[in-house]
């Protein structure tokens, strides 16, 4: 792909010059400044403009941190869509992402920015402006080209919704439909991708190699750090106990093991997907242990972590599992984080008997446990620091300036 690739890893970020990068930038994201996932991308992602010097205006829903002032950015918390909030999640999340649209596309009409950067679902009238004002805009694809990822997870059906009254049809257009990212995808200068899978989901789709630029995210690896290994084998998962992120798969795995003195940590929220699925395939040895902050403490008291996800850009917990010296059994799906064989296993999506025996080679040779966990730990310190992130998204900027 052309831009930067792992084998050229970008240095750890520094003040330099960068010629071609825009005067002033406006960054919009269905997100907060400052927190957890999503809104550490997009605080990571400000700091570069800011201390580039060229940060304009960043609109997000929330600004939860203070190291960029705070009239840098416009704060949408006391939003009006809030007296939609009774709507159900598809529509009402549609409105409030219309609406980020909408204000973004008023700034950027004013002139005032050489360049946008914004994600997909999030911008269309925005980079209709840009378009017609000739302003080069970059647009961040969380996770797969629609058409493809929407095979893998279809969202809900909305049509049926009763379209029959007025009603009905303003809540249908409230939702995003999933021609609105393909308009998006054509309009945008730069499409970001995260991983390698994405890119091919694009590239299945015709988009041009040109037009596609690959950022992995990046992690703290500060916060991120080994710990003790547990005395018992311990294998942990942790994110959103949904089919999309292989739970299903990963508990037919383990109760097909039926491994003794070991456990299962499953670190994440509980959804109603996966409530079936747990009482199916329970043992004595899983441990619900649900939603937590502190994300960090859990992984490092585990042995492997274990993320047989179908459909990622690029996962997080990937980054901070590796960084906490984790080998990992994972799907090409989840990321580019993982290398078979060096730092983990990679698996097929959906392959049960793989994921089985995937995990009960960690559980047979706890001896290549500690060279695993050594160059996973390295891999994340080399490659994937925000320092890293932070290089690369710059080189995207340039590149965008410059088509």
């Amino acid at each position: 792909m052309p831009g930067e690739t792992l084998k050229d890893a970008a240095p750890p970020f520094v003040a330099t010059e960068w010629p071609r990068l825009p005067k002033s930038l406006l960054y919009s994201i269905f997100a907060r400044v400052g927190g957890w996932g999503l809104d550490t991308d997009a605080f990571e992602t400000l700091r570069a403009s800011y201390h580039g010097g060229f940060l304009g205006k960043a609109i997000a829903y929330d600004n939860r941190q203070r190291e960029i002032p705070g009239s840098f950015i416009q704060s949408l918390r006391w939003h009006p869509v809030r007296l939609l909030s009774s709507l159900e999640r598809p529509y009402y999340y549609g409105a409030k992402k219309r609406y980020l649209d909408w204000i973004a596309s008023r700034h950027l009409a004013t002139g005032r920015y050489d360049l946008v950067h914004s994600w997909s679902g999030d911008c269309l009238e925005t980079l209709r402006v840009a378009r017609r004002m000739e302003i080069p805009s970059v647009v961040e694809i969380p996770t797969w080209h629609r058409d493809i990822a929407e095979k893998i997870a279809p969202r809900a059906d909305l049509t049926q919704s009763s379209a029959r009254t007025p009603f009905g049809r303003w809540k249908n257009d409230l939702a995003m439909q999933p021609g609105r990212s393909i308009e998006e995808y054509d309009l945008a200068t730069l499409l970001v991708v995260l991983s390698e899978k994405a890119a091919d989901t694009f590239r299945a789709r015709g988009i041009s190699e040109e037009k596609l630029f690959y950022l992995p995210r990046g992690v703290d690896i500060q916060r991120f750090q080994p710990g003790a290994r547990p005395p018992i084998f311990r294998a942990i998962f942790s994110g959103a106990l949904i089919q999309r992120k292989g739970i299903h798969h990963l508990l037919k795995a383990w109760h097909r093991l039926n491994l003794p003195k070991a456990e299962l940590w499953l670190l994440g929220a509980v959804h109603d997907e996966a409530k079936r699925h747990l009482k199916k395939f329970w043992r004595n040895n899983i441990r619900v242990i649900g939603f937590a902050q502190d994300v960090e403490n859990y992984l490092k008291e585990a042995t492997i972590h274990v993320f047989p996800s179908q459909l990622e850009g690029s996962a997080k917990v990937t980054y901070e599992a590796a960084a906490c010296g984790l080998p990992q059994v994972v799907t090409r799906e989840s990321g580019d984080v993982v290398r078979d064989g060096v730092d983990g296993i990679i698996v097929p999506s959906g392959d049960v008997d793989a994921i089985a025996c995937a995990i009960e080679h960690f559980y047979r040779h706890p001896e290549i446990v500690p060279t695993m966990s050594v160059a996973a730990r390295k891999r994340v310190v080399d490659n994937f620091t925000w320092d890293h992130f932070r290089q690369r998204l710059l080189a995207a900027y340039e590149r965008a300036m410059e088509m």
